[in-house]
């Protein structure tokens, strides 16, 4: 990786449930196979599964640094690394933008997963901003829970109802407290 190879910046999103850490394993394990150095970052919230993993629903796996800051990112990269995934991109902070373009400013490839929308249906921390900066995004689609159609939103449920509009945006968890809706069935009361 030299100084004038042009790095790249690719954001896989759409709801819970609709694929996006399988893209973003896919994407990489594909990467690897063509000898690229790849390292896989994730928000240390996300403990779903096995932390110093990135874990699909579906059960694919890849080893990952789980990070309480963006910025760390800068003390765990390899000087060799060229391929850079980063997993649950909605949870960090302002700096992501940042960190983002510069990573990809050096010439590495930045392969980023999120939710594109919080469970009120409205955009999602930085994600809007890393879509815009980004030469690719693929917003994929799960399947509604209620009717069978293409979803785009994630429905948060308590007790098995709606979840209010009021309610704490971040609360970590999978299908126990989320279901894949679309639009007609994305209810969010209070809103």
């Amino acid at each position: 990786m030299g100084k004038h190879s042009p790095g790249t910046i690719e954001v896989i999103c759409g709801s819970m449930f609709c694929g996006k850490t399988e893209e973003l394993i896919r994407r990489l394990r594909r990467a690897i196979i063509a000898k690229n150095h790849v390292q896989v970052f994730k928000p240390i919230i996300d403990n779903r599964y096995v932390v110093e993993r990135v874990h699909s629903h579906a059960g694919l796996e890849i080893d990952a640094y789980p990070i309480a800051n963006i910025n760390e990112i800068y003390d765990r990269l390899d000087p060799e690394t060229t391929v850079i995934g980063i997993d649950e991109a909605q949870f960090f902070g302002d700096d992501i933008v940042r960190v983002v373009d510069d990573l990809s400013e050096q010439g590495h490839r930045i392969v980023l997963a999120g939710l594109d929308m919080n469970f009120r249906g409205e955009p999602f921390g930085m994600m809007p901003i890393l879509m815009a900066k980004a030469e690719k995004v693929d917003k994929l689609y799960a399947i509604c829970m209620v009717c069978g159609e293409p979803a785009t939103r994630t429905q948060r449920l308590v007790d098995g109802s709606p979840a209010n509009y009021h309610d704490p945006i971040v609360i970590v968890g999978a299908s126990e407290l989320y279901e894949a809706r679309c639009r007609k069935h994305h209810i969010v009361p209070g809103k």
